[in-house]
């Protein structure tokens, strides 16, 4: 089995991220017609609340079987690590098996308070049964995801990556095929349709789990299963111990982030009513920020998902062997990963929001306006999961939850004051729940980045830098697609408005990348020998530095 290093597993973990969030964002398209704003919402809801569940039921615990395998691989404790493999899968069997009974007996309570006294669109027995639908997926993505932590463990990166494709290939499988059956072929009713797509997280994970099972098997010699190790002396109620402290702290940041945006959700609709909106409006906007402008914007956030992947192990080796000058590289070089693709991907699809939201949803002024700003909510959330998973994978568990914990707060806070501020200064109050929400991010990896810096003596200046230089290509793109969209009319057809995407995309893309390699950025971030293993690889070897 192919192991892979920092840069590269970093490369691959990102593509598979992309090429899934990619999928999961055209997918939309005809799923969004066929439900329409309706049937959206309710699938919002659902897939809103099953995220917190699957997040409480196995957040942490993959990435807590990552940085123990890496840590045991590291100290030679062979034995210990496949131990801590077969302790993780049974507490995530139990506690899989817990949380799908709880949500699936108390669905109606939750679908009460998420609706309140909201009438006229979807009702408590719509959602009541959709989260029930969903529910069986805790039963399967749980157990996935400790392989997959087993295997980034041994920085093996491809075939966890793999999987997730494969997973969500089945998925948009079961959720465009189930629809349009139910839909169109059945005559079902809209509730059973989006039951059966949500329904489709539970299908994609058994091919997944399949996918990776006969994957380990083929490899048991070389993941240490067949072989006799010398018991290590640590205990099993110690390493189910060490699991559980490891976990919680990704756990906690993976609910506080779910509650975040359930809260959003219910804080959002709650705030709107009030103001007397209507409740097509409040819905739209509602699922707009929470749900379906965060599902175009997950291909800028699978670029930290994919750098987290290969930095916790690569952090925890370090730390384990107090390199302290190697976890000072790798965070810095993480941050400018993020910074250099990041900085220009939201920037360019907050210019083509109207495009964008046109091509996924429909033409509505209102999606492409909360678009345009929530997509920067990306970049701080990026930055959020990079100093979040450095604090974690260096065991500085307090400051995770400070820094996770007052991030959050202020978000709360913020949120139903800055709606009002926004609609006295005559703006769409909703957006004051996106600025909220960024400013919570900020916070958050703010306090990160400082207690970094006052511990272990991390040093920023060379990222400061480099966002220094990132910001003139980034200037030069900007007004280079200003241009075009002034010499060129905003096209009126879902077709002409791809292939403005595309050209736009294309003209900005080459720009910024041009001046970034002129400057020495990519070289400075890739290192000269990656960036001409990447350029070769994209041009058949025809081209090379």
């Amino acid at each position: 089995m192919k192991k892979s290093g920092f840069l590269e597993g970093t490369i691959i973990a990102t593509l598979a991220i992309v090429i899934t969030k990619i999928m999961g964002m055209l997918y939309v398209i005809p799923f969004y017609a066929m439900v329409g704003n309706k049937g959206s919402a309710l699938y919002a809801y659902a897939y809103n609340i099953y995220i917190i569940f699957l997040d409480i039921s196995s957040a942490g615990l993959p990435i807590a079987i990552s940085k123990i395998i890496k840590e045991y691989n590291t100290l030679k404790m062979y034995d210990a690590k496949i131990r801590a493999y077969k302790i993780g899968k049974k507490i995530i069997t139990f506690l899989s098996i817990a949380i799908f009974l709880i949500l699936f007996i108390f669905a109606k309570t939750i679908s009460s308070l998420i609706l309140g006294d909201l009438s006229g669109g979807n009702t408590i027995e719509d959602v009541t049964f959709v989260i029930r639908a969903v529910s069986f997926a805790i039963l399967v993505i749980p157990y996935l995801s400790i392989s997959k932590g087993f295997l980034q463990g041994h920085n093996i990166i491809n075939i966890s990556s793999i999987s997730q494709v494969l997973e969500q290939i089945a998925r948009i499988v079961i959720i465009l095929l189930g629809s349009y059956l139910a839909l169109n072929i059945f005559h079902l009713s809209l509730r059973t349709t989006i039951g059966i797509a949500v329904f489709g997280a539970c299908g994609g994970g058994i091919i997944a789990i399949l996918y990776i099972l006969s994957k380990m098997r083929k490899n048991k010699e070389e993941l240490g299963f067949c072989s006799k190790f010398k018991k290590d002396k640590i205990t099993d109620k110690e390493i189910a111990k060490k699991i559980i402290t490891y976990a919680i702290p990704f756990i906690i940041i993976a609910i506080a982030a779910s509650i975040n945006n359930f809260m959003d959700m219910v804080m959002i609709l709650r705030t709107l009513e009030n103001m007397g909106l209507k409740t097509s409006t409040i819905e739209f906007a509602t699922t707009a920020i929470t749900t379906w402008s965060a599902k175009i914007s997950m291909i800028v956030n699978s670029v930290a998902l994919g750098m987290t992947t290969s930095l916790i192990p690569t952090i925890v080796e370090a730390y384990t062997l107090k390199k302290w000058d190697e976890v000072n590289k790798k965070v810095n070089k993480a941050l400018q990963f993020i910074l250099i693709i990041c900085v220009p991907m939201c920037v360019g699809l907050s210019l083509l929001s109207k495009s964008v939201w046109t091509v996924f949803y429909g033409s509505n002024n209102i999606g492409s306006m909360i678009f345009s700003l929530h997509i920067f909510v990306s970049l701080f959330f990026n930055l959020f999961t990079i100093t979040s998973s450095t604090l974690q994978a260096l065991n500085k568990f307090k400051t995770v939850y400070k820094s996770t914990i007052t991030g959050f707060i202020t978000n709360m806070f913020l949120n139903v004051p800055l709606m009002y501020l926004f609609k006295y200064l005559g703006l769409a109050p909703y957006l004051g729940a996106i600025i909220a929400t960024s400013i919570g991010y900020i916070v958050a990896f703010t306090i990160a980045l400082q207690s970094l810096k006052k511990d272990h003596h991390l040093n920023y200046n060379d990222t400061i830098k480099t966002f220094g230089k990132i910001l003139l290509p980034t200037i030069v793109m900007i007004i280079v697609v200003f241009l075009i969209k002034i010499i060129i009319p905003l096209p009126t057809t879902k077709i002409t408005h791809i292939l403005y995407i595309g050209f736009v995309s294309l003209i900005g893309g080459v720009t910024y990348l041009g001046i970034s390699y002129k400057m020495g950025l990519l070289e400075h971030i890739f290192g000269n020998i990656y960036l001409n293993k990447i350029i070769k690889k994209l041009t058949f070897c025809k081209i090379s530095l």
